[in-house]
């Protein structure tokens, strides 16, 4: 069986329902993932209390990163699944997953009451919810990027990241109304778990949705489909790709999670007022449509000039810390990410063959969150700990990018997958 047998066939246009289903659970799952990160300062007293802020927050971040710790497995075992016997029941698996995760990090209780196995229950929650989110993205982006039409490939694939936009985007609203009515010692006690019960409530509906997705993978014969999908014979140039993806996708991680931390970096290290951290997450909205222009600029040019303007930012906003400093440094942080992650995802997913496609996008994507997005805030709140530089984060970020860059011109060059989709 030739990889070209495997490819479906594509609609003239896509029902937006669609489109919709596929990126409904990722943003459900994204907006979990990242309302941990807004709230870690909260979580840090809940399950870890010490005298000393830092000391929590860094076991708050800690097992913030233990999350990234299931994905690569997540990924493997949920990608292999999506590439064998489809992408419809792979995505309905972990949206179910996911479910399990958060009812733990909403129904925990706090440390006070139970003790040492507080902790342990939400680092068990934050693993399942590493599991599933690992396992989606390959799926999901290679669900998109098969049944869109030839014209509107980019497009649709930039929703995916867009989807993780607009995640953090109710996260940060839904951080500014909780911190503009609530009460610190209320915030404390259960204000905090409250995003957690709001994407409770959306699962059935994403999950219906889902339901009613059609199947993108279509294979003459699943066995030898499976064997094709076998760890055991591997495909130099599809690995090359996977290990090129990881580093394309590690700089928009990093550059994310910079972004995510924004509200702590304002609370703890600029002092300011966590109403005025949480209105910067509203910026991390944005998005990429590269089917005019080709994947290959808007991927690297927001990229270079993420390399250049970081540190200039954070210099600017050190020097300046208020709202509107802060507004600018995340929208620039969260559009110049969205605009080089959607089009490199892509590029990516153009660059494998489908047979492969899920696992591959969701391996590249694992490792580089899991190395690079689980480090990234621990990282970050011991540098500026131990070196009393607030500039760290800029310097971090920036580095990346020029490493993301390189991967990026690598990956534009000849050599591709075999079965590359024409």
């Amino acid at each position: 069986m030739t990889a070209k047998a495997c490819l479906p066939v594509r609609p003239a246009s896509v029902d937006r329902t669609i489109v919709v289903a596929a990126v409904a659970g990722n943003a459900i799952e994204f907006y979990d993932f990242v309302s941990y990160a807004f709230f870690a300062v909260y979580i840090g007293r809940t399950f870890f209390p010490t005298t000393s802020a830092y000391a929590s927050l860094l076991a708050s971040v800690g097992v913030f990163g233990v999350g990234f710790g299931a994905r690569p497995l997540g990924a493997w075992l949920i990608g292999l699944y999506a590439d064998s016997r489809g992408r419809k029941p792979a995505l309905l698996l972990t949206m179910t997953l996911m479910t399990v995760g958060t009812l733990g990090m909403a129904l925990t209780p706090s440390y006070a009451t139970i003790g040492v196995a507080a902790p342990l229950l939400l680092v068990l929650a934050r693993l399942v919810q590493g599991f599933a989110l690992g396992g989606d993205v390959g799926p999901a982006t290679a669900f998109l990027l098969e049944i869109a039409p030839a014209h509107r490939r980019g497009f649709l694939t930039s929703w995916q990241v867009a989807s993780q936009g607009t995640a953090a985007f109710v996260a940060g609203t839904l951080g500014v109304l909780l911190t503009s009515t609530l009460s610190a010692a209320q915030m404390q006690a259960w204000g905090w778990r409250l995003p957690f019960t709001v994407a409770l409530l959306l699962v059935p509906l994403s999950l219906y949705l889902r339901q009613k997705m059609p199947e993108t993978l279509q294979a003459a014969s699943t066995g030898s489909l499976e064997r094709r999908n076998d760890p055991a014979q591997p495909n130099l140039a599809h690995a090359r790709v996977v290990v090129l993806g990881m580093f394309v996708i590690a700089g928009s991680t990093i550059a994310t999670y910079v972004s995510t931390y924004m509200t702590t970096y304002a609370t703890v290290t600029l002092k300011l007022p966590p109403t005025t951290a949480m209105a910067a997450t509203m910026a991390l909205v944005g998005g990429c449509w590269s089917d005019r222009a080709g994947p290959a600029w808007p991927a690297l040019a927001p990229r270079i000039a993420l390399v250049l303007l970081a540190p200039t930012g954070f210099q600017l906003l050190v020097a300046h810390p208020s709202l509107e400093m802060l507004l600018g440094v995340c929208a620039m942080l969260g559009v110049l990410t969205a605009m080089s992650g959607a089009a490199s995802l892509y590029l990516l997913g153009e660059r494998l063959a489908t047979p492969r496609r899920a696992s591959g996008i969701a391996l590249a994507y694992a490792a580089a969150t899991t190395v690079f997005g689980g480090s990234t805030q621990a990282i970050v709140t011991w540098l500026i700990a131990s070196t009393g530089n607030p500039m760290t984060p800029a310097w971090y970020a920036s580095a990346t990018s020029l490493a993301t860059c390189i991967a990026l011109v690598l990956l534009l060059r000849p050599g591709r997958a075999r079965g590359y989709p024409k």
